[in-house]
């Protein structure tokens, strides 16, 4: 009976050292993709599963940004973020007529929350995929180690 409560604490803390790790803009673009993705209760079909599947690889890029994984992506995090939040406002508005409005509504605020999220995530960070200097680590030489020479 402990084992699954050791599992949720663990998986409680990973979560809240993640959420600790990530900007404010990430913080903001973490939000509106799991309010995306909560806004496709109701009748489901493969634009339901895209909208899913763009959020939900805006969720995985910030945590392996959150857990300093280095891969490149071609424009930077923030482009990816905003073509995800434009791709889930253009798949709500297809699916306009089969939602209630308010549904339809607070849908399409969230994705175009996560496109503003990702405008600003690139506004403030070059797309270089670089980690902030800050959080580098530094190599310390051994005190017996004989100083370097730049010849």
């Amino acid at each position: 009976m402990s084992e699954p409560r050791g599992r949720l604490a663990r998986t409680a803390a990973a979560l809240a050292e993640t959420w600790r790790r990530l900007h404010f803009e990430q913080r903001v673009a973490a939000v509106a993709a799991t309010l995306v993705i909560v806004s496709t209760l109701g009748p489901f079909s493969f634009v339901e599963a895209a909208e899913i599947l763009a959020a939900g690889a805006v969720l995985v890029l910030l945590q392996m940004r959150a857990e300093r994984r280095e891969f490149h992506l071609p424009l930077g995090d923030g482009t990816a973020i905003a073509g995800a939040g434009i791709w889930c406002a253009v798949l709500i508005a297809t699916r306009m007529f089969d939602r209630p409005p308010g549904q339809t509504a607070l849908a399409l605020v969230c994705a175009l929350l996560l496109a503003a999220a990702g405008v600003r995530e690139r506004a403030k960070r070059e797309p270089d995929d670089l980690p902030d200097p800050a959080v580098e680590p530094t190599v310390v030489l051994p005190a017996d180690a004989p100083p370097r020479s730049d010849g």
